[in-house]
């Protein structure tokens, strides 16, 4: 089918003469259905192994500085190299979904990460580990944009932000995994971090289950004039709704817009708010939590305690999203996205004065719960700001920028630390959580509710 023609409409059998709504709007106007839960599934499992990957370099980093004896700069680059690759893959990663498709994307992105993290375990020396870690990046930094992007385009409007936050959410799953082995296999077997690297082979073998068995995004289908085609997908999710399939309006003509109008004059305010916004959020993130092992362990507290209450501190990853779920249908995800990141503000400045266990697990449980629940947030705002045929592009742009501030912020710790020690470590952090949160709710367009934009 010519993409040339986009314009053409494919009625259902039996349909009246009087076209109807729009392919996206059928898809937007249905309830939730099996096939949405399958679709979100999909996604999330691979999302979660992506968590699983991300989260297991602060637990096996440590392992490998102890064993390998690298000094405080190699461990820095091992923590922040993978960052260096997901600020590549982002980028690319988003234009290359918006030219062959989503689902094709996510499944191609999973497979490289996938191999080249169990191809880690057979590492002998820091170069190759770095290389690999490098790959693993790219991979890991294409998928998140993309899946989140796909999961956007196939769900209902009135529950679209929460699909995506429910989405993110398998983020935590994925960090429990990851803090599940290196608590019980890292400190605890001969070469624990090889046989915790071995294990991100999952996501290759899982990538075979996400190519066959996801539909693609029939808005992709749409404007790339495959309209048999997205003609199916839409009629895939209203046979699972139990709905009749009706005749689809034609689309507005109007020429498409692509990745460089993303600062035109229509879009350049809200791309450097999400940009402004992914910066800061990854600094503070990855910042904390990529050496948050490490500080422990620094702190005199053992390998098996230091992993032990980072696990802790993950489990309150899961009602963060689950509160930022409901509050981005209620609030808007302007409102609940600054307010989380208020509150991560304010929990980061607590653990920088912690003493004590006690204290730093209740400081650290705080800052995980509202940084997570703006991490939902911020998934969940960022594909709703442009249109169809610069979405992915545009997703991947502002994560590819806020993977810069995730390959600085590990490097920066040592020497933060040496300066100023943990609470001004933590209070830089809680400063650029309030600057995320001013750019948020003064720069970026609230769209709860709006159907998405086709053009």
């Amino acid at each position: 089918m010519s993409p040339s023609r986009p314009d053409r409409t494919v009625a259902a059998p039996g349909a009246g003469s009087r076209p109807g709504p729009t392919r996206p709007e059928r898809m937007g106007r249905l309830p939730y259905t099996p096939e949405h839960t399958r679709m979100l599934f999909g996604s999330g499992m691979g999302w979660a192994l992506d968590a699983m990957d991300v989260g297991l370099i602060s637990f096996v980093g440590l392992a490998i500085t102890n064993e390998w004896g690298l000094d405080k700069t190699q461990q820095a680059w091992l923590l922040s190299i993978g960052f260096v690759g997901m600020m590549l893959g982002a980028t690319v990663g988003g234009m290359l979904s918006d030219r062959y498709g989503r689902r094709t994307v996510f499944a191609l992105t999973l497979v490289i990460y996938g191999l080249a993290t169990g191809a880690s375990a057979l590492t002998t020396g820091l170069a190759a580990l770095l290389l690999l870690r490098f790959v693993v990046g790219i991979g890991l930094g294409a998928e998140l944009p993309v899946a989140s992007t796909l999961v956007s385009e196939l769900s209902p409007t009135r529950i679209r932000g929460r699909m995506v936050i429910i989405l993110e959410a398998f983020w935590a799953v994925g960090w429990l995994l990851a803090a599940l082995i290196g608590f019980f296999i890292v400190p605890n077997f001969d070469n624990g971090w090889r046989i915790a690297f071995a294990l991100g082979v999952i996501p290759a073998i899982w990538a075979i289950v996400i190519r066959w068995g996801m539909p693609e995004s029939p808005l992709f289908l749409e404007r790339r004039g495959r309209l048999e085609e997205a003609e199916m997908v839409v009629r895939r999710f209203e046979k699972s709704a139990g709905i009749e399939p009706v005749e689809s309006r034609e689309l507005d003509p109007s020429p498409p817009r692509t990745a460089g109008q993303l600062w035109s004059a229509p879009y350049r305010v809200r791309t450097a708010g999400i940009w402004m916004v992914w910066f800061c959020v990854n600094f503070s993130y990855y910042g904390a939590f990529i050496w948050l092992p490490s500080l422990l362990y620094a702190q005199g507290y053992d390998l098996v305690k230091s992993f032990g209450y980072t696990l802790i501190i993950t489990l309150a990853q899961l009602p963060g999203y689950a509160l930022a779920a409901y509050l981005v249908e209620v609030w808007g995800r302007r409102l609940t996205l600054a307010s989380f990141l208020v509150g991560s503000a304010a929990s980061a400045m607590l653990f920088g004065l912690a003493n004590g266990p006690t204290q730093i697990i209740a400081a650290g449980m705080a800052l995980s719960f509202f940084n997570l629940g703006a991490w939902g947030a911020l998934y969940a705002v960022t594909p709703e700001i442009y249109p169809t045929t610069m979405r992915g592009s545009g997703a991947g742009a502002a994560a590819g920028f806020g993977r810069i501030a995730s390959i600085i912020a590990p490097l920066s710790v040592p020497a933060i630390l040496a300066l100023w020690g943990n609470v001004g470590l933590f209070g830089i952090f809680g400063v650029t959580f309030l600057v995320g949160a001013v750019a948020a709710y003064l720069l970026l367009p609230e769209h709860a509710g709006d159907a998405l934009d086709l053009t």
